[in-house]
């Protein structure tokens, strides 16, 4: 391990002070909102009147959205119990309004870079006429995704962090012509300055480097001249939705995707972001569990058409590409498990679709036997509380894995306030005792399964920018499914705990936390 220098303290604590001078300025920015029209109500019974009828006004327009009432009602009921406060949270951070010419960035890209993709009616067809159940999870993602699903691919799957890096440094160290790197969180330490060296030797020998990253998700981990410092190593690099303070600057929409792309034709996608703590170098909450994915072959093109979604609609003023196919080469490969399929898809906050959700629920809604999922926070909607419990009390195993030690304490107490919801009616919970379990993952009857960076959570399932794979008849599903079995002997499960376990008090304190359960 190499010790840690001045330069990279520096970093970390300047992205941290960065970070806590734009909370602390938004905080200050919406109590000087809510003071402003608390000290106006004293003086003007009318400006009293207008607060409370925005409220109304708002409220109202809360409940006509096509949105889950489970994201609605929180904000309905901050409004009329506190209209100051609940107005100015919401014109802070719910509204959430994507501008226009934001939106029309994305349409316009996706319509360009989407219709590249091949249809693969055949290969639809033929998982259909196998698999009836995954023909029609693959049907959604191709139909409304636009993601197709591939046969000459295959999956590997990694049940450990370590492994999927080791994995990417090896295939990232033979790359002849380019390397697309997008994470949600990058830390200039350990884990990074293995991969640059790769990325510098590969620059040097001609091959293009693209890195992609989250502001939000790296602010407390490099400096903003992390962009400079790669730029003149030769790399270039790219940053999505800067964190500023504001009103509403486009706060809740971070990209929590997570991808590794080689020449097109082999790449990497799972839980991990690139820091120290993913791969247990350092251990802030116990031992860290995360797993991912390799996916060789053809549908490695839809994860090159996801990272050339977010590199070209990012800003107005970046250069777009215009020769798209350089990156998107015919791959004619092999399979060693010609019996399997892959479909890579992403999910876009931009459009009214929730694909990670409905991919999931339909995960639950198509087992027979048994479906797992593991998460490291579990807050969801009505909708996804009912497929599950349906889904155990027709009979199938239903179980969920979440972290024994939590990495936010807040959102830990909302993530178990949903815990008797579902053992109600029949799902059973895990708790991962060693530490975080921060694997994003589901699995039903020894034939399907997902990976990939999507949370059981709002933020996840509603407002992220975020990718996965769903595959079928393939040895990656049985490696998954022994990693989950492995899992639940180091769990403990709670399910009776919380079938009855619970003081009213904890009760009543986690049903508050749920009010800002979209916020977490």
């Amino acid at each position: 391990m190499r010790p840690q220098t001045v330069e990279k303290k520096a970093a970390t604590r300047n992205g941290v002070s960065r970070l806590a001078f734009a909370l602390l300025s938004m905080l200050l920015e919406s109590l000087l909102l809510a003071a402003l029209l608390t000290g106006l109500n004293r003086y003007a019974e009318w400006v009293n009147i207008i607060t409370r009828v925005v409220g109304l006004i708002l409220g109202l327009v809360i409940y006509g959205q096509h949105k889950t009432s489970s994201m609605k009602m929180p904000w309905i009921i901050l409004m009329l119990l506190f209209p100051v406060f609940g107005v100015a949270m919401y014109l802070m951070v719910g509204l959430n309004v994507h501008t226009r010419r934001m939106r029309e960035r994305y349409e316009k890209i996706d319509g360009i870079l989407l219709p590249l993709l091949p249809e693969n009616k055949e290969e639809l067809e033929e998982l259909t006429r196998r698999d009836g159940s995954a023909g029609n999870i693959a049907s959604y993602i191709a139909a409304y995704a636009k993601y197709p699903v591939y046969r000459n691919t295959d999956v590997t799957y990694f049940d450990q962090a370590v492994k999927g890096l080791e994995a990417q440094l090896a295939a990232m160290a033979q790359a002849e012509r380019f390397i697309f790197i997008e994470y949600h969180a990058i830390e200039d330490k350990d884990v990074w300055q293995r991969i640059q060296e790769v990325l510098v030797e590969r620059v040097c020998a001609g091959v293009e480097v693209r890195v992609f990253y989250d502001d939000l998700g790296s602010i407390g981990f490099i400096t903003t001249d992390f962009i400079r410092r790669l730029e003149a190593l030769g790399i270039r690099c790219r940053v999505f939705n800067p964190f500023a303070p504001g009103l509403n600057l486009f706060l809740n929409n971070r990209d929590h995707r997570k991808l590794t792309i080689v020449d097109g034709r082999v790449g990497f996608t799972g839980g991990y972001n690139l820091a120290n703590e993913y791969f247990n170098i350092t251990k802030p909450y116990g031992e860290w569990k995360d797993t991912g994915i390799m996916i060789s072959g053809e549908a490695v093109r839809s994860m090159t058409v996801t990272f050339l979604e977010m590199w070209n609609a990012v800003k107005r003023s970046d250069v777009d590409d215009t020769d798209f196919g350089r990156y998107l080469p015919d791959i004619r490969y092999e399979a060693k498990e010609p019996e399997g399929f892959a479909a890579p898809y992403a999910d876009n906050p931009m459009d009214d679709l929730h694909v990670g959700e409905d991919v999931y629920i339909s995960m639950a809604d198509k087992a027979e036997k048994y479906c797992y999922f593991s998460t490291p926070y579990l807050i969801i909607t009505d909708e996804m509380m009912h497929a599950l419990g349906l889904a155990a009390m027709r009979g199938v195993d239903v179980r969920i894995i979440t972290p024994g030690i939590p990495d936010k304490k807040m959102v830990y107490g909302v993530t178990r306030s949903f815990y008797n919801g579902l053992v109600r009616r029949g799902v059973r919970i895990y708790e991962w005792t060693p530490g975080f379990f921060h694997a994003k993952m589901s699995i039903a009857d020894d034939r399907m399964a997902t990976c990939g960076t999507i949370n059981l959570d709002y933020r996840s399932l509603y407002h992220h920018f975020e990718n996965g794979c769903f595959f079928c008849h393939c040895e990656a599903v049985h490696a998954m499914k022994a990693d989950f079995d492995a899992s639940f002997a180091e769990c403990r499960e709670v399910t009776e705990f919380y079938r009855t376990g619970r003081s009213g008090l904890r009760r009543l304190w986690q049903l508050f936390l749920r009010l800002f359960a979209e916020l977490m």
